[in-house]
């Protein structure tokens, strides 16, 4: 757990750094980062925006969606999560059962409490390796919607996600 946690801590920092400096002079370049992210999303998903904004931008919402549906599948502990899931479950029963015994509820909740770190430590190498591609489709995506929509574009693909990652987990039956 604890190098998970170190390897997840590192990650972080690595994708405010880029956040950080994506207008930044690097290696002699003008907003090094943001041009050559730029260079290669503009081409591509710059593209599919150019036909039609909106359409455009919920392919890409989809497209992201089923890159981290499938990352988390295939990259986790399905049958472990599932496992834990079912025993979360059954733990919420219980709890249901003895609301009325305060010293049996402390108990359950006790137990509740230590899956936390096992979900977080299953869940977290899917996350390691999305986190910074992300990170930086995200800070493109603000240089070209912003105009557009203002910050509402991150509603937008809030919204998005969810509905898409709903649909795909269930189809692809992630934990």
């Amino acid at each position: 757990m604890k190098k998970g946690m170190i390897m997840m801590f590192a990650v972080m920092l690595v994708s405010l750094w880029i956040a950080s400096q994506w207008d930044k002079d690097l290696f002699g370049q003008t907003a090094f980062i943001k041009t050559n992210i730029g260079n290669i999303l503009d081409p591509t998903l710059g593209d599919l925006m150019k036909w039609n904004l909106w359409v455009g931008f919920i392919i890409i919402i989809g497209l992201t969606s089923l890159v981290l549906t499938l990352s988390q599948k295939y990259l986790s502990d399905q049958v472990q999560l599932k496992e834990m899931k079912k025993e979360q479950k059954y733990m919420q029963e219980e709890m249901k059962k003895y609301k009325e015994h305060p010293e049996k509820l402390m108990e359950l909740q006790k137990k509740q409490l230590e899956f936390f770190p096992k979900t977080f430590e299953l869940t977290m190498k899917p996350l390691i390796f999305t986190s910074i591609p992300i990170i930086l489709l995200f800070r493109w995506f603000s240089d070209y919607l912003m105009p557009q929509f203002g910050n509402w574009w991150i509603l937008y693909y809030l919204i998005g996600s969810m509905i898409f990652s709903g649909l795909f987990r269930k189809w692809f039956d992630v934990a």
